[in-house]
Order: C-alpha cells, then structure tokens, then sequence
C-alpha cells in the first residue's frame, strides 16, 4: 500500500478540494492495518468533525470501510431490507419489525449493537431471552435468513471491520457526533448486508441523539444521499423522541411488550412504527403496492399470529430451546427475568397526563442495571419502567402512573426524582404524530 500523506489529505478537508477515492481508501487500510498511527487518524478525524466531508468523500468513505470486511450475497428470491434506528428510549421495533417483514415475504440480515448511553440496544433485549445467541457469523446469518426469513445478530468484526477501529478512536476524541463519521458508520454496516432498500428512523427530541428538527434532517440527508450513491433505496422517517416509545422501558421488559404486539395486541403507540416503517419497506420493494395496502400487510401478520411464528422461528434458529420459545411467545412474563422489587408512583390529582420525562426514566433505568455507562458494564435484563396512564390519558388521584422495576433499593433522591416523571394537566392534551418528517 503507498504511504499515506495524512498532511496532503488534511488540507483537502480544510480547503474543501476533496480527497480522492483512491486517497481515503489508503487511509482507511492503513488506519485498520495500523500503518497509520493513532495520532494521525485523531488530526484526520478531527479535522473531518471541523470542516465535514463533501457528499462524494462521504460515499467513498462508506465504500471502503464496507469493502474492508464481509460482504452477504444473495441468491436469486424475495427482496433484502433492514432498517436502522438512532436509538431512544423504549426504542423496540426491530424485535417486531424483522419477523413482520419475514412473514410479508421479506429477507432482513438485521444487524444490530448493544445500548450505550440513555438508549437502550436491540441485543441486550434479545439476550434477556434464555439462550438467545446473537453472535452470528456472516454465514450463520445467512443460513438463519433463509430458514426463517430474519436473523437479528450483533454486529461483528468480520463486517465492515475498519469501523470498529475508526469509531473507537472517534469514541475518545471527542468526534462522535460528525454527520460524514455517523453517515458512514452506519451505512457501511447496512450496505454490506447487501440490501435492496432500507428504511432509516432518526429520532429527534430531548431525549435523541439529535435535539433539532434541523440536525436530524441533516443526518437523514447525509445518510439517504450515501446509501443511495451505493446503490440501494433509502428513506428516512424523523420521528419524535420526547415521549418513551410503547408503555414498557428496559431490557426484558421491552420484549414482553414486543410480544405482546406480535400477539396482535400491546401499545398501539409502539404497533404504528413497526407498522410504518414495515409499511414503507414493502413499498420501496414492490411498485405495485400502495401505502394503504402495505399498511394493511403488515397489520395483517401482527394480528393473525405469522409475525409471532416468525419470531418463535427466529428464537429457535438463534439459540432458545424450542419449548422455551413456545412458551414465551404465549406467555412472555413466565418466561422472561423481570427485577423483584416494584415502586408505584400514584397521580397526585386528577388530570390528563401531559408528558413522561424521558430522559429521567432512562437514567433511573440505566442507573439501576437496564443500561450502561462503558461497553463493559453488566445489563440487569429486569430493570425498568411499566407505563399505565400514556400521555393525553385522565388519571384521577392515586391512580397509577408506571411502575419502577428494580433489585436494590431506592435512594430518597431516587424517590424523588420518579415523582417528577410525569406531568399532569388540568385540561385535555392532544398527542400529535411520532412522524415529524420524510426524507427520500
């Protein structure tokens, strides 16, 4: 490989003159070889977290860490989707959506990451399940994908390995948050997977990654113009993450409720999103389909019991004892480890609940075991939160709220702090669209 001018490929980025394909690709080997040293891909990403990339620098970006790994192909059959999300709180729709799609005649290689921070991460979920193996090889995946339609596995080093070296070095220096790194973090993982189309959630609020309206249109832009440039569909749905998503909040928990819609009942507020962005899938890949009629598709298999067949079939491929996955999907609490202690906080007067504090109830989660801080840390699948008055719902006094599901002892802070979860309102609240915005 020729030698790397880390000054040359800097002062492209600072004066916008753009780096070649050729340029960024030699970087991106070295960087995973070690030829480039640590010092110099930190004043490379830093310089792109200053000055950004050029949509063309981004797409070649995205190639080359792709190209570093594994690739899945695919024979001749149905369409290949995935969908990605940016994380929020309660965030649960990829346990629902992949055997959803898989029953509408869909194959989705979902790969998917561990929590960090206030959201939670689809694996950790998944591994509440006694036996559920998430450590899949490009080949397993596949085999699991044309046994059952879906595998969801943890994102691996054989794919798209180069990112797991750049984003550990973006994770301690402080260059995380650059759309042109995020952009190509993602979509190289998502491309690799050899995918027709893909639908990506980017959540915007309070309690998301990207605060503004104009940040997450910013990175579903970048996101949609790069997978695009590499030659698959793309759409973006920007989605409210102010409220948490569906009524149950942690890790074990969150596969109750995802059953729960599988059984053709649970939150209607979590059944929509599975339902759009399911809708917006089968759409992308059959021309013939209308919104209304895909909507209907995917609503069909949530309610007549083959989306739930399909995530009883992917428990099995992926590890879990097939009475145990029998059981779960007729009755997930007997199943599923659920924390002993219970803390009820009860509607201090009567009222419509105007808003949960999303943040709050994850960092009371995380604290307790449902998250972590480092990638390090143990996940307590049992902690977390019950929901039981959605916003907009009337309370009258001493009705209950949600429910704190926890193993060790409250703090009188912490008492304090779960009573300032939920805001009431004398009059009625209007809850609006999660769907703030498409972007294609």
């Amino acid at each position: 490989m020729s030698v790397v001018n880390i000054d040359k490929l800097i002062h492209s980025i600072e004066q916008r003159s753009g780096q070649s394909h050729v340029e960024i690709a030699q970087f991106v080997q070295g960087v995973a070889s070690g030829k480039v040293s640590t010092h110099d891909a930190t004043r490379w990403l830093k310089a792109v977290h200053r000055y950004g990339l050029q949509q063309e620098e981004t797409a070649a970006l995205t190639t080359t860490m792709m190209n570093s790994g594994e690739r899945l192909e695919w024979e001749e059959g149905p369409p290949v989707v995935d969908k990605h999300s940016t994380g929020g709180v309660g965030d649960k729709m990829s346990i629902m959506l992949a055997p959803a799609l898989a029953a509408c005649g869909r194959r989705v290689p979902m790969l998917a990451g561990r929590g960090l921070g206030h959201t939670g991460g689809t694996i950790d979920k998944l591994e509440s399940i006694p036996g559920f193996n998430c450590s899949l090889s490009p080949s397993e995946m596949k085999e699991v994908v044309d046994s059952v339609g879906c595998c969801i596995a943890v994102q691996n080093p054989s794919i798209a390995p180069a990112d797991g070296v750049l984003y550990a070095i973006r994770d301690v220096t402080g260059t995380i948050d650059s759309l042109p790194l995020i952009t190509a973090s993602i979509i190289s993982k998502k491309a690799a997977e050899g995918l027709e189309a893909l639908v990506l959630d980017v959540k915007c609020g309070n309690a998301a990654f990207m605060r503004t309206i104009e940040d997450a249109e910013a990175l579903a832009h970048s996101m949609v113009g790069t997978a695009k440039a590499m030659g698959f569909k793309a759409r973006a749905q920007i989605t409210s993450m102010g409220e948490p998503i569906g009524t149950h909040v942690g890790n074990s928990l969150e596969i109750i409720e995802s059953i729960h819609v599988l059984q053709g009942q649970g939150s209607p507020d979590t059944r929509e999103l599975v339902v759009l962005q399911g809708a917006t899938l089968l759409c992308m890949t059959d021309d013939t389909l209308s919104m209304a009629d895909a909507t209907r598709k995917i609503e069909q298999v949530l309610t007549n019991g083959q989306a739930l067949k399909k995530f009883e079939q992917l428990c099995i491929h992926q590890g879990v004892d097939s009475d145990v996955a029998k059981h779960l999907i007729n009755q997930p609490e007997a199943v599923l480890d659920v924390a002993s202690q219970e803390t009820t906080v009860l509607a201090s007067r009567s009222g419509y609940v105007k808003s949960h504090d999303a943040m709050k109830i994850a960092s009371m989660a995380r604290a307790h075991g449902a998250g972590r801080t480092e990638l390090e840390d143990i996940i307590d699948p049992g902690v977390g939160v019950v929901i039981h008055a959605k916003q907009g719902a009337p309370v009258n006094q001493n009705d209950p709220l949600f429910t704190f599901y926890h193993n060790r002892a409250l703090s009188d802070e912490e008492k304090l702090l779960l009573h300032q979860v939920v805001e009431l309102n004398e009059e009625p609240v209007k809850v609006t669209s999660r769907l703030l915005a498409i972007v294609e």
